[in-house]
Order: C-alpha cells, then structure tokens, then sequence
C-alpha cells in the first residue's frame, strides 16, 4: 500500500527550494534574486508607482528566467497523483506556476504569480508568456500590476483562509523546500499537526521547524517523492 492508498487528504506544502531544484532562482539567500537587485527598486508599490515600466521590465525579466526552467520529477509526480487522487491539493509561497506547468490544478498560491496582472478597478487578468501581453488596462488605462504579494503588502485573506482550511482538513501534510520561518505559512505544519495529520518534511537541510514532523527525508524533492509513492517520473 502506497501513501497514496493510506491516506484520503494529502497537501503539498511547497517553498523556493521546490523550484530552485529546476533552477528558478530563489528571492533570498547566497545567490538569491535580493543579493543581486534592490526590492525597493523593484518589489513594492512605491517602486511601482515611481516607475512602472522598470518594475514591468524587471518582471519580464523573471519570466523569461523561469520559462527558461522545467518541472522537475517531484512536480511531476504531484502532477499525477492529483489525476488519480481526488483529495491532492499543492499550497505554495511559490509565484513561478511551475506546478501549473507539469499538470496540477488545484493550486493555492500564498504570494501571488507571475503569470497574472491586475488593475485595481477592473480585477486580475492571466498572461502568460515572456513578455506582457499588455501593460495597461484595455479598459481605463492604468499600468498594469503583477499579481504578487510585494514587499510591504498584505496577504490576501481570502487566500490566506482558503489554505488554513485546506491544511486543516489534511491527512497526510507533505512540506518540501521551504525554510519553515516566513508567517503566516510557517504555521502551517503545526496547524496540520494538531489536526492530527501525519507530516513528512522533504528538505535536504533541517530548519527550526523540523521538529514539528512526524519523518524528514533529507533529500531533494527529485529523489523523494517518486520513491516515496512508487511512482517513476
């Protein structure tokens, strides 16, 4: 019997290390996007509302980087597990859409994407590719915002409700690649906890979190997830 067959629930919990395994850059750390820009230039609203075009071609320039990347084996085995398993939901702090891109659906993402732009009159619209389709509203012809949680913003909510709910009604909780410290999807694992699910930490490094599961398999995403559920991606 594979977790799969064990368990009725499961939640990928996913952070930057999920995606800097097929080479997307991460924002923080030794070598991260911040370590090589300024966030105050290019990550939050008075940048935006300085200079819009900057900041627009700042985030062409992300999407190029990631399109440039491929889901690895772990995306793609989270990929199938949801067409066979009903119940598979992805919670990520990733904005790259890579879960999107090897086939998952039911994604919640806590930071927004890439592949979204939003005017604050007319609502959020998809645009995927590497350049902007439009950088201004077809409608009243403001610039167009990415869709992504900045530096000095709110998370949204209703997003934030949605996947506290989600992790409250898990089973088996699954978190991969995440550092286990920005809030409030730190607390994640302790809320899967004490709804007495099982939790499993992929992540070749431990974290101050790690103490809080059940099992920590100290290898990449890549490695452990295609062996942990019998499935060769």
């Amino acid at each position: 019997m594979t977790l799969s067959d064990k368990y009725k629930s499961i939640v990928f919990f996913t952070g930057a290390g999920m995606s800097a395994e097929s080479g997307v850059p991460t924002y923080r750390g030794r070598g991260g996007i911040w370590s090589q820009y300024n966030w105050e230039e290019y990550a939050c609203q008075e940048a935006f509302d300085r200079d819009p075009q900057k900041v627009l071609k700042f985030h062409e320039l992300r999407r190029q980087s990631v399109l440039a990347c491929q889901p690895h084996s772990g995306h793609h085995v989270i990929a199938e597990l949801e067409k066979t398993h009903p119940q598979v939901r992805v919670v990520t702090q990733n904005i790259d859409g890579m879960h999107q891109r090897a086939g998952n659906r039911n994604v919640t993402e806590l930071h927004g994407s890439l592949w979204r732009v939003g005017c604050r009159s007319h609502g959020i619209v998809e645009d995927m590719g590497e350049t902007f389709k439009s950088c201004k509203c077809d409608q009243c012809g403001s610039w167009l915002r990415p869709d992504i949680v900045w530096f000095g913003d709110m998370l949204n909510q209703d997003v934030i409700s949605e996947a506290n709910l989600i992790v409250r009604r898990c089973d088996l909780f699954i978190s991969i690649g995440t550092s286990g410290v920005v809030w409030p999807a730190a607390g994640f694992p302790r809320i899967a906890k004490e709804s007495g699910a099982y939790c499993i930490e992929i992540n070749p490094e431990p974290n101050e979190m790690s103490s809080l599961y059940d099992e920590a398999i100290r290898e990449n995403a890549g490695r452990a997830l295609p062996a942990l559920f019998e499935i060769n991606k």
